[in-house]
């Protein structure tokens, strides 16, 4: 599975874009833990608790937290968050599920680990992975969707074949926690913890 920390960096990099004037340390903090939750389904495996990119990477989760946010904020006479933390509070919970959705289930979606991402109805995980690109010969050629009988997204099997690896249960016996694996994954990774001091700055001269 993708790295805990291009996970997090990913989250900070959406939080810094979303969260407006309730950015600070302490909602950063949020949206980052928020976008590493989903892979405690890892730990929890190995616990014999459901399984590695499932339990926690359903889409049904983000989906039923802002289901409830929405419910409390825009249809109770008193919003509970709202009365709470105020606007601050509505702003960064709202960021915390698009971070949870975005980075914490999205990067393992999009990437050859795949997500069972409507468990626990269906127990098969999916990986949108392929290319589009514009030729000349050609013309548009994209492969993350495969249109013949249907739309197929691409399909490693299920959690009964199919294992998703991870520090907490390892393949091949060898624990290796992964911090980073590629050029890319660093670069996004550095750009996210250049970006939270840049963030800083502009904040304060804004005032």
């Amino acid at each position: 599975m993708p790295p805990t920390l291009l996970t997090v960096a990913v989250g900070v990099l959406v939080g810094i874009a979303l969260l407006g004037a309730a950015f600070d340390r302490r909602s950063l903090a949020v949206v980052g833990i928020a976008a590493a939750v989903p892979d405690v389904d890892a730990a929890l495996t190995a616990l014999g608790v459901g399984a590695a990119n499932a339990t926690l990477h359903a889409v049904w989760i983000p989906l039923a937290a802002a289901g409830l946010l929405y419910y409390d904020t825009d249809h109770r006479d008193r919003s509970w968050l709202r009365h709470r933390y105020g606007w601050y509070g509505v702003r960064v919970a709202w960021v915390a599920i698009a971070t949870y959705a975005v980075a914490g289930i999205g990067v393992d979606l999009f990437s050859t680990e795949s997500v069972a991402l409507f468990y626990p109805l269906s127990d098969r995980y999916y990986a949108i992975i392929g290319k589009f690109v514009l030729s000349t010969q050609e013309g548009v050629v994209q492969t993350y969707i495969e249109i013949g009988n249907g739309w197929e997204v691409a399909s490693p099997g299920t959690i009964e074949s199919y294992h998703v690896d991870s520090w907490w249960h390892p393949e091949n016996g060898e624990r290796r926690l992964q911090l980073v694996e590629s050029g890319w994954q660093a670069i996004i990774v550095v750009t996210a913890i250049a970006a939270i001091p840049a963030k800083l700055l502009v904040q304060r001269g804004d005032r």
